[in-house]
């Protein structure tokens, strides 16, 4: 027991290199699409994996603040798919561009893990992200926060400890088809709080950023959707290298 946090570690640094890419067959990358679009998609477990979703979203937010020199100040997760990066800044531009990152990075991340999944870097992304949670501990001000973050570290770990390297770039892929499926999901929520449930505009991201560069919020929103677009054409790929092969 007294070697088990140097276990860790060490399973964590040897996971920072380049493993053997996964030789992916078509009909592995159709179960990888089916089991993404099954986090994603239905209700009941999007309730859970949606939780992974608004983490990644806030963590856009935090590191956008943090790379602009905005101070950070608290993040709060909520199990209503909620959340909030509370960040000061004097520059009005700063505080833009950090509210604006917060859509697009699910469907960045998303594109990442596939990109690294197909080239044999899975187990590395899966090693930096659990580096990142656990960085963002320090940030998080609610006991819902802490649990969901804790959650997703521990799942993490589990991967990187348990699952051979040829079998974490499969997991990979699936992790990022099915975050780009989120954010998909993510700004047709947006859109539909602006058209439908106007009353809840003061938790709209375009909203907020209207109110800060006077800029419509449906620009923001199709910038959102440009850029989810645009991490899906570069998460497909590596995918239509598969589909050429058609094996």
């Amino acid at each position: 027991m007294n070697d088990l946090p140097g276990g860790v570690f060490q399973a964590l640094a040897d996971s920072l290199s380049r493993a053997e890419p996964p030789a992916i067959t078509m009909t592995e990358l159709v179960l990888a699409v089916l089991v993404a679009a099954a986090l994603s998609i239905p209700r009941r477990s999007w309730r859970y994996f949606g939780l992974l979703a608004t983490v990644v979203h806030e963590l856009g937010h935090a590191f956008a603040a943090v790379s602009s020199g905005q101070r950070l100040s608290g993040i709060r997760l909520r199990f209503d798919h909620s959340g909030t990066t509370t960040t000061y800044s004097r520059s009005r531009a700063a505080a833009a561009w950090s509210c604006f990152w917060g859509y697009p990075v699910p469907a960045v991340v998303g594109a990442a893990f596939v990109a690294c999944g197909f080239n044999g870097w899975g187990p590395a992304a899966f090693a930096g992200s659990v580096l990142a949670l656990a960085a963002s501990l320090l940030f998080l001000r609610n006991m819902a926060g802490f649990a969901i973050t804790a959650l997703a570290i521990a799942g993490t770990l589990a991967l990187i400890l348990l699952v051979p390297d040829e079998f974490v770039g499969h997991a990979a892929v699936i992790l990022g088809l099915a975050l780009l499926v989120a954010a998909v999901r993510d700004v047709i929520k947006l859109a539909h709080v602006h058209v439908h449930r106007r009353e809840r505009l003061a938790t709209s991201d375009a909203y907020l950023l209207y109110r800060a560069t006077a800029v419509p919020s449906v620009v923001w929103i199709v910038l959102f959707a440009a850029l989810v677009t645009g991490s899906w054409v570069v998460a497909l790929q590596p995918v239509s290298t598969i589909l050429a092969r058609g094996v």
